[in-house]
Order: structure tokens, then sequence, then C-alpha cells
């Protein structure tokens, strides 16, 4: 007697699972053989010259619904000169936290932004005790940056803060003064821009991730949804200054902590962490127009979201894809370089302002464009983060799809390394998804095929029920 013959249906059926295993397959690779004593946590990268003090920096992290991934820890530290390891805190207090703004206080302690359960906590740290002076906890869902101002005072950039009941963003930022315990001044962003700015209203309408006290009685803030970086008067409440517009991303795309400078003939000029355009840029304001001086890492940072002027003249930048710190030469040379996953937000070297000190890059004669040189280039926090949307990029430049795809990458570049298992590369993701998105079409085919089979199946399930368990 013959053995069936092997139909059609099922030789489909054979390489489509051959297909979805071959593509689960570097998955399974990378979580077998992923160790991880070989992935860079906190490290020293290139030290070719010391740092002036030790650096702070603040590790955001990834913390989801109150739990903290272990392989993705949030947390400050603190590093030495020559890039060795003074101390980390992570600081799980009251619940699972987050990290983002830290600043040197006039005091030399530090004043700390850190949102968790749905609260923001801010606090003075000791940076020798690691103890808390004070505290605040504000019903504020997600704060990126505070900002001291002086007698008790602390700025707040209060965003998503969504009024459910109208449908209108409160995004703002306020003024928390702690001895009356009162806020003291707002400044509401929908007063100042149509709805209709990035798309309309929304639950994270403007994602203002800075403030920062400039001159006397000014503001600079951040509305990252907005691509553009504000001064705002507190007396008048306008907008006094503005670089960038809504979707010109020519001039900054999604940017973090931009800083204010002036050269010594009075210029007026911003350091930015662009940071979906993955530079850092400096403007100077020449006849009421902002003009680009400086552009430095374009080929190499990865989200980077702090940048600081030294007094020295280099640039301290928080490079957080990369999951590192970096100190550069005005040309991009790398002087000082420490790697801490996962994450990094801002770095702050003490014994500095809170922000940038040093000297533009025009009155160092240096204006250009620059890539980085000299990084140790190691890998942190996980390998192949960029390969993917790299060769997405490759594949349709110069095509009817780039912006598109460059779109594509650019978000994907940014977000799933958040979402991604620590062990699992960028083509590890992908292939993953492709795997999925076959076996959902494989299985939507098996109903199709089979659907008259499942229908009478379905009509004889209530008689079936019934003759089991009785009327």
């Amino acid at each position: 007697m013959r053995a069936p013959a092997f139909s059609r249906a099922n030789a489909v059926r054979l390489v489509i699972l051959v297909a979805v295993v071959g593509l689960l397959a570097p998955s399974a690779v990378s979580a077998l053989t992923y160790d991880p004593a070989e992935t860079t946590d906190l490290e020293q990268g290139t030290v070719a010259e010391s740092a002036n003090d030790s650096t702070v920096i603040s590790v955001q992290g990834y913390t989801f619904q109150g739990n903290t991934n272990p392989k993705k820890p949030a947390r400050l530290v603190s590093v030495g000169e020559r890039g060795d390891l003074g101390w980390t805190h992570d600081d799980t207090v009251g619940g699972s936290a987050w990290f983002f703004d830290v600043d040197p206080m006039p005091n030399g302690n530090l004043l700390v932004s850190s949102p968790r359960a749905g609260d923001t906590v801010v606090f003075e740290l000791d940076p020798d005790t690691r103890k808390r002076v004070w505290q605040e906890r504000f019903d504020m869902t997600d704060t990126h940056d505070v900002a001291y101002l002086g007698d008790d005072r602390i700025a707040v950039a209060n965003m998503r803060e969504w009024n459910e009941s109208t449908g209108v963003s409160d995004d703002r930022v306020v003024v928390y003064n702690r001895s009356s315990g009162e806020f003291t001044w707002e400044w509401y962003f929908r007063n100042h821009y149509p709805e209709s700015t990035d798309g309309g209203y929304s639950e994270d309408w403007t994602h203002v991730n800075d403030v920062d006290p400039v001159g006397d009685g000014r503001l600079l803030l951040s509305p990252r949804n907005f691509d553009q970086a504000i001064v705002v008067d507190m007396e008048s409440k306008e907008v006094v200054e503005r670089l960038g517009s809504d979707q010109n991303y020519d001039v900054l795309r999604e940017q973090h902590n931009p800083d204010w400078l002036e050269s010594e003939n009075g210029t007026p000029t911003m350091l930015v962490a662009d940071s979906e355009n993955n530079r850092v840029v400096e403007y100077a304001k020449e006849d009421g127009e902002w003009v680009r001086t400086w552009e430095v890492g374009a080929e190499s940072l990865n989200w980077p979201r702090d940048a600081d002027r030294l007094r020295n003249g280099n640039t301290l930048i928080t490079d957080t894809l990369n999951h590192r710190v970096m100190e550069v030469t005005p040309t991009g040379e790398v002087v000082w370089e420490y790697y801490a996953t996962w994450g990094p937000y801002d770095a702050e070297r003490m014994g500095t302002p809170p922000e940038s000190s040093g000297p533009t890059i025009r009155d160092m004669n240096a204006s250009g464009s620059y890539a980085i040189t000299g990084s140790a280039n190691l890998t942190a926090g996980g390998g192949g983060s960029v390969g993917f949307d790299g060769r997405v990029r490759a594949t349709f430049a110069d095509t009817l799809l780039e912006e598109p795809m460059n779109e594509f990458a650019t978000r994907w570049a940014h977000v799933t390394p958040w979402l991604r298992p620590v062990w699992m590369t960028g083509w590890d993701l992908a292939w993953t998804i492709g795997a999925a998105l076959i076996g959902l079409a494989w299985a939507g085919g098996e109903v199709v095929v089979h659907r008259r089979r499942l229908l009478a199946g379905g009509r004889r399930l209530p008689a079936t029920l019934r003759e089991r368990f009785g009327e």
C-alpha cells in the first residue's frame, strides 16, 4: 500500500515553517550565547587628558509600570578625573525611579529630577553621603528638567500635563517656592502656540524637556516636539527669542537641553543637542537671523541629549544610545570618555555651573562641521543597535522612498533599543518581527482554508456541550 502523497498545501506549510524558524534562529543564538560580562556596564573609554573635576552622569534606565529592568538600571554615577568610578546611587526609595536632570548647586550638592510612580520627586542630594537634604513630590507624571533659581525657588518643566476633561494640553513651566509651598509663576504653551502645532493637542504635546535661567528674569525652554528652543521673559511672558520652528528639521529636530551663551562681543549663541539629527550644533544670531556656526558628530552620535561647553573650550556630550559621555575638542577629538548604561541623559562637570560656562565656537575661531575622532568605540548596552536602520537608509537612498524610509529608520534607531532585550541586536529584532508577521499571515491563511470546517465545528459545539453536560 502506497504512502499518501505529500500535498502541495503541506509543502507550502513546510516552507513557511522553515522560513519562520530561520528568522527566529539569530535571536535564539544571541540569547544562548549572550554573556552579561562581555557587555560594557560602567567603564572608562578614551582618557587622553584628565578632566578638571569629577563628572556626574544621570542614567535614565528603563522602568515600565513601576518595575525597573535590572539590565537597564536607572542611577546616578560619579566618575573621577581619569575615568575611575567614584560612586553610584540608584535611589529606589518610594518606588522605582527614572533619572533625568542633575544639576550642581552653589553649595556643591546636586539637584535631581526623578519621576516615579506617576509623580515627580525633586530632591537635593549630598554627593558625599548620597543622602537627601530635602525633597519635594509633585503631582506631575513626567519631569525631565528642573532648575534652581535661588531663594528656595525651583523652575519646573511640566510636560504631559493633559487635561482630560477639556481635551486641551496644559503643558507649562512653573516656579515653585519651597519656603511658601506654593507655585508663584506659571506659563502655558497653549497661550503662545496655535493648537495645530505638532499636529494638534495630544497627551504629550510639547514634551518640554528643559528650563534654564538665562540672565535676569528670562528662561530658556525646550519644547522638544516643536523643534525649537525659546527664551521667555518672565515679567511680560512673551517669547523674546526663538531658534527653529515646528518641523523645520534642517535647524533642529526634537532637541534636548539647549544652552545659552554669549560671545565676547555680545552675540547671542545657543549650543544644542540636536537629538533626532544625531548631532550637536551651535548657532549664533547675526542681523536678526540664527546662523549655524558648528556641527559635530553627525556620523557617529546616536540620539545625544545633552551638550555643555566647558571653561577650557571643550564640549561635554551625553551620547544616549551609544551609552557614553565624552568630552570633545572644538574639532571633535575625544579627550575624555566614559560608558554608562542604560541610556545616560545628562552629564555635569562638578566645579562648573549647571549649564555651559565656556567660550563660543566663534570666539575660538573653530567654526565648521567635524566628525568625532578618538573614541574607544566600545560596545555598550548590547550590540547592533544601529545596523538595521543604517541598512534601511542605504537601501532607499536616492529613491522616491528615501524620505519616508529615513523617517522609519530614525524612529527605529531611537525607540527599539528601549524595548528589545539587552541580548537582542537590532537585526535580531527585525528578523523576529518578520517571523511574527509571517506567522500571523500563515494563521490567517489556515483560517481561510479551513473556514467551512471551523464554522461547522462551531455549529456542532453547542450540541456537543449539551450532550456532555446535559440540558
